[in-house]
């Protein structure tokens, strides 16, 4: 049905259709810029649920593929006389696999809620919502991207609305977050784009010889780079010729795997490239956060997964055990911190660094079982954080405070929202039943096949999380209520609220009891990166 449909262009752009009608709304519109930037939310969120439902488990992992010719640079002939053509090749080339998908879908939904949490943005409503769209669609693009340097331009889309997002709309000490969140990720976009450069000069050049024309170019194309990497010996990249500049040589690939762990790392974040995520969690408006957290962290782990473990796939099980180390420093750092602090905000950002840990564990398992329990930890993830996050702007609201001396006997008064709140902290512990049990259970078990040690000290994580959000969550809905809080009139959840509450609780529960639903096109897709991953890992002495 979708065959003939640019329904990925429509996902990613549709977003685009709210900023023009924004733009022609006075910015004293309130409730109609609101509206309409909903509204807006709603079309990708339908159409992902669409692509998501249409999506065939036993085709071609890569689907609902769309490309266009978009840049092509003419380069200098005079070398190669011969040559008919000669130039770099850029392609706008969109598709999903089983990887991808469920982060699209997952972006169209809690864009959607970020969205409806937004309603109580104080100031500039209008250039807030058009901010908020253009960060959308780049997130969008950045999982659907098919070459490297359209993954780049869609990448670096999502830093300039997320600066603003963060500066202007955050609390007291937002311009130095906003900096140190373009400083941090910045760098990690030069890296990127030096090891990109790398990648299209090298396993990107092919050459087109015919009877009439002799064409050489260099592709940005990620299916074609990764042919060229892992499943054409003959291809100038595995040609080792000291006359052959495109030879990528065992440094050189360590080097790129190397960059683009560190690019990534710092966007997942991996510590010790974690503090400037402190502060957008601390100083960013909650609604923005539940992207952030949700969302954009995740955009760390897919590249990591997508162009470090997935081009590189011997050297990164040569570093798998860096994995497993830095997956249980996170765990453990994270929990530990998280367990010390007095403001709920900094709990849930410590939180966020524990339970990437455990993405890096299923990464390091470097097995089936292990890459989806990673896959699966950032949608679960991705819902439980923005879960808690809108519920931190839903009590700040009310109380003007996210310290948890400040805090307590909340049940009584806002007995939805503490239940919700309550329901997102078990998830986050990992109960039964919800979406945090299934990952985490997949990570760890994955990696108790290849790193035993890791896996035990990495289980210590599961308890402290437990204490963590216990403590948490208790001390804010049980307990005495502050005396600056007794008396006033707390109003439970608003429609606003509630309904993406309860939305967002709805798919915590669905994956905890149907666990399926995600795992259908990930085994699709994982079962054959994995295959590819041992095969060629094996042959260099896996």
């Amino acid at each position: 049905m979708l065959d003939n449909l640019p329904i990925l262009s429509l996902i990613a752009f549709s977003p685009l259709l709210g900023v023009l009608a924004l733009l022609f709304v006075r910015k004293d519109k309130g409730s109609l810029i609101k509206t309409i930037a909903i509204v807006t939310t709603l079309i990708p969120l339908l159409l992902a649920g669409w692509l998501y439902a249409s999506y065939q488990y036993q085709a071609d992992p890569l689907q609902f593929k769309e490309q266009l010719s978009w840049i092509k640079v003419p380069l200098n002939k005079e070398s190669v006389q011969q040559l008919t053509s000669y130039f770099f090749e850029f392609k706008y080339s969109l598709a999903v696999d089983g990887l991808s998908l469920p982060l699209v879908f997952l972006t169209a939904l809690i864009c959607t809620m970020a969205a409806l949490a937004s309603v109580y943005i104080k100031k500039r409503w209008k250039t807030f919502y058009i901010l908020f769209l253009l960060l959308e669609t780049g997130i969008f693009g950045v999982f659907m991207a098919q070459d490297l340097f359209l993954f780049f331009v869609f990448f670096e889309m999502t830093l300039v609305p997320m600066f603003f997002l963060i500066g202007i709309w955050g609390y007291l000490n937002r311009e130095k977050a906003a900096n140190r969140f373009l400083i941090y990720n910045g760098l990690g976009s030069a890296i990127m784009l030096i090891a990109f450069l790398i990648l299209v000069s090298t396993a990107g050049f092919n050459q087109v010889p015919s009877q009439t024309e002799f064409t050489i170019y260099y592709s940005g194309d990620i299916q074609t780079i990764a042919h060229n990497l892992l499943q054409d010996p003959q291809s100038y990249a595995n040609q080792a010729n000291p006359q052959n500049p495109f030879y990528l040589t065992s440094t050189l690939k360590w080097s790129v795997f190397i960059m683009l762990l560190v690019a990534f790392g710092i966007k997942l974040p991996i510590f010790p490239f974690h503090t400037w995520m402190l502060k957008v969690h601390t100083e960013a408006p909650p609604s923005v956060v539940m992207i952030h957290s949700g969302i954009l962290l995740k955009m760390g782990a897919y590249g990591l997964i997508r162009f470090g473990i997935l081009f590189f796939p011997a050297e990164a099980k040569e570093w798998a055990w860096v994995l497993a180390l830095l997956g249980v420093i996170n765990i453990l750092y994270g929990a530990i911190l998280a367990f010390v602090q007095k403001d709920f905000k900094l709990v849930l950002a410590y939180s966020s660094i524990s339970h990437m840990g455990i993405v890096l564990l299923g990464l390091a398992a470097f097995n089936v079982t292990g890459m989806e329990g990673a896959v699966f930890q950032l949608v679960s993830h991705g819902l439980i954080s923005a879960l808690m996050f809108l519920l931190v702007g839903s009590f700040y609201e009310r109380t003007e405070t996210t310290e948890l001396s400040r805090l307590g006997g909340l049940a009584s008064s806002l007995p939805f929202m503490s239940g919700i709140l309550l329901i997102a902290g078990m998830a986050s512990l990992g109960l039964p039943g919800l979406s945090g049990f299934i990952s985490e259970f997949m990570a760890f078990l994955g990696l108790f096949e290849t790193h035993r040690i890791y896996t035990a000290v990495g289980t210590l994580g599961i308890i402290l999380t437990a204490v963590y959000v216990l403590r948490g969550v208790m001390g804010i809905t049980f307990g005495p209520m502050p005396e600056r809080l007794q008396g006033q009139p707390l109003r439970d959840a608003r429609l606003v609220e509630a309904v993406p509450m309860i939305a967002l609780v709805a798919f915590i529960l669905l994956l905890g009891v149907f666990p399926s639903v995600l795992s259908q096109p990930l085994q699709q897709t994982i079962g054959g990166f994995d295959q590819l991953i041992q095969s060629v890992a094996g042959k260099i002495g896996g």
